[in-house]
């Protein structure tokens, strides 16, 4: 018979459908201080602890390594989306000619805002999951809890 090729394709976030292709870059204003920086799903969270834009790849290496730590325990909530498209032009092109194609998906991350949420698992695993993580993504992270009220969130480091 025919052998049997498996291929495994990178599932990153990305939108469906955007109403352009390529979109003017914006002011700074997603470097306010986030509102929306408490649980509502979860148990457990990671708050980003300043301003990013988050590419669509980390968040699927995140998602694998909570997958991974978390052993396919609980459950995982995603809180951002990356719905902001990057352009870039290829190397050693001339300048001019116009902008350049879609490069990547990003997510704007606010100080503050939380971006994993966990639930049904142990406080010690989802702490440990968050050292885990905080090892490898670009911006400082903090584990919250439910427990916990939103002002202490702010004292601690």
């Amino acid at each position: 018979m025919f052998p049997v090729i498996i291929v495994y394709l990178l599932v990153m976030l990305q939108p469906k459908r955007l109403p352009y292709r390529k979109y003017q870059k914006q002011k700074g204003s997603f470097e306010k201080i986030a509102t929306t920086g408490e649980l509502f799903f979860g148990t457990f969270g990671i708050q980003a602890l300043s301003p990013c834009k988050l590419p669509a790849s980390s968040l699927e290496a995140a998602r694998r390594v909570l997958t991974r730590t978390l052993k396919r325990q609980g459950k995982i909530y995603i809180k951002v989306f990356p719905d902001l498209v990057i352009s870039k032009k290829p190397q050693e092109v001339r300048m001019g000619k116009g902008k350049g194609n879609p490069h990547q998906y990003v997510a704007r991350v606010r100080k503050g805002e939380v971006i994993f949420e966990l639930s049904h698992v142990p406080k010690a695993v989802a702490q440990e999951a968050c050292n885990q993580l905080s090892e490898r993504f670009c911006v400082p992270l903090r584990f919250i809890d439910r427990s916990q009220t939103v002002k202490e969130w702010g004292t601690e480091n």
